[in-house]
């Protein structure tokens, strides 16, 4: 059922997407005016035009994604100014998007994920689970194995990788690796020879800008942490799907040996322990893989392009499905922020220009009702994941409904394998939050030094001072986006038993 109802006057303000779900042409009875006629024919004129665009936004919706551009990329489709009134802060606007609000969030439901099987998983990537043994070697903390090589292997290694075709820095790390490659091997005693393969002992999966780059700068100060050697990979949720072109369809997709072979530095180090260094010291048995990518915890959207959803309307398989299948011992950091603090952050960060935070309102009430279009036809998690309504919002409204995406991460990993630390708390907090993550990945304390220089370091990705000049989102904008995230930061509290995540003090 709709929430509002043919009765209501008050939603006469509302922008035409709403109009077009809510007021059904038959509805109207017989038309005996002209006045009539030509009020008929502005709706019928207004609903081709609305299909149109809708077509375009799912034939580019089809073609677009995975071609790494900014979250607006989508701003000559969807722009907020040709659906939406221009003075949304009037008193009858703003209570009209109100309204919408309590619609959405009249709508909540949290049923459980359904999973997929093992061998359906398996079966959609062979390669991954050819490549990735079922254990790996004993008595050392990262998962790792040792593969024997082929004759290719031996020639070139790093030749064909697609991060160093597209990498200048990375194709400079490969060229030391290239040069250091063979006595980094190992030699059995039937003369065949293994290289040590390495994935990431932990995650830190998101969310964006929540403050995974500056905890990942302050980790590599850790001796026993080692990181890619780049620090957002995304290959669990793009890379290894390929890169969509307008004309050519899915190319480049990039193998798992190419995201091994991120973790190669790490891996001579713990090579070096296995076998032991000139001194004896296998210390650095103890050394942990990590990896950085803020698109892990959500980015679910490849699916779309190339398998049908399913009935209900959400992703078949989802990134952690195929992390928990390989290494289901893996340890999750998750970072997070009060969600309307991060949407102001996202939207400054990656629109480029006519910033302002009028243009913000705009965006934020357009993608408010398209959410709410979506629920009135799809469940909470279908709406969250569904690609064409991300594309088509010009903000990232569904990031911030982190409740969501870890609800379903919870369905595969263990509450103790995901740490949850809020932002608020890692800044005014930061040395006891830092010893919180050297606890949970179980690392030895720093030295007072070390320590220090940790601590000190300044925060990375401070917003710029372009974008602080344009001051606070509206106070009307504010008390919207509270109150459409409180429902689901009341679950997420609910979920970690911790207050603190419902954010009301921000």
């Amino acid at each position: 059922m709709p929430c509002l109802d043919d009765g209501d006057n008050s939603r006469r303000g509302l922008p035409s997407v709403l109009e077009l779900r809510q007021v059904p042409l038959w509805s109207l009875g017989p038309l005996r005016s002209v006045r009539k006629v030509k009020v008929i024919s502005f709706l019928l004129g207004l609903t081709l035009t609305f299909l149109i665009m809708a077509s375009y936004i799912l034939t580019w919706d089809k073609k677009g994604l995975m071609q790494t551009l900014s979250p607006f990329h989508l701003r000559t489709i969807a722009n907020p100014s040709s659906t939406l009134p221009h003075n949304l802060s009037s008193t009858k606007d703003y209570a009209n998007i109100k309204l919408l609000v309590k619609c959405i969030t009249s709508k909540l439901e949290f049923s459980p994920r359904k999973l997929p099987l093992l061998k359906d998983v398996v079966n959609t990537d062979s390669h991954l689970f050819s490549v990735i043994p079922r254990q790996f070697l004993p008595n050392i903390k990262s998962p790792c194995w040792y593969e024997e090589l082929s004759g290719k292997t031996k020639v070139d290694p790093y030749s064909k990788n697609l991060y160093a075709v597209r990498s200048k820095s990375f194709r400079t790390v490969c060229d030391y690796l290239r040069k250091h490659f063979q006595e980094h091997l190992y030699h059995s005693d039937d003369n065949k020879q293994y290289r040590l393969r390495c994935l990431p002992y932990f995650y830190i999966i998101g969310q964006p800008k929540c403050g995974t780059t500056d905890l990942f700068h302050r980790l590599l100060l850790h001796p026993e942490v080692k990181f890619t050697t780049m620090k957002e990979p995304h290959w669990w949720t793009r890379k290894r799907f390929g890169i969509i072109h307008l004309k050519d369809g899915l190319l480049e997709r990039f193998p798992v040996e190419d995201y091994l072979d991120l973790f190669e530095l790490a891996a001579y180090h713990i090579q070096e322990g296995i076998l032991g260094n000139n001194s004896g010291d296998h210390s650095q048995r103890h050394i942990i893989t990590g990896e950085a990518s803020a698109s892990t915890m959500w980015d679910n959207q490849a699916w779309s392009y190339l398998y049908n959803y399913r009935a209900d309307g959400e992703p078949p398989f989802l990134a952690q499905d195929f992390i928990h299948a390989v290494q289901p011992n893996a340890k999750i950091i998750v970072m997070l922020r009060d969600p309307v603090e991060r949407l102001y952050s996202d939207y400054l960060y990656f629109n480029m220009a006519n910033k302002s935070v009028e243009d913000f309102d705009l965006r934020v009430s357009e993608s408010l009702q398209l959410f709410e279009a979506c629920l009135a036809e799809k469940s909470v998690r279908s709406c969250v994941y569904n690609t064409s309504l991300s594309n088509a919002m010009t903000v990232r409204l569904n990031l911030g409904l982190y409740s969501v995406f870890l609800l379903d991460w919870l369905t595969v990993f263990h509450r103790d394998q995901i740490l949850v630390l809020q932002l608020e708390d890692y800044a005014a907090n930061l040395r006891l939050t830092i010893r919180k993550v050297f606890d949970f990945l179980n690392v030895g304390p720093l030295s007072e030094q070390t320590e220090a220089a940790l601590t000190k370091r300044p925060m990375s990705n401070t917003r710029r001072a372009a974008d602080r000049s344009l001051g606070p989102m509206l106070p009307s904008t504010r008390d919207l986006l509270r109150e459409f995230h409180q429902p689901f930061n009341h679950k997420l509290a609910t979920i970690l038993d911790n207050k603190v995540f419902h954010w009301t003090e921000t």
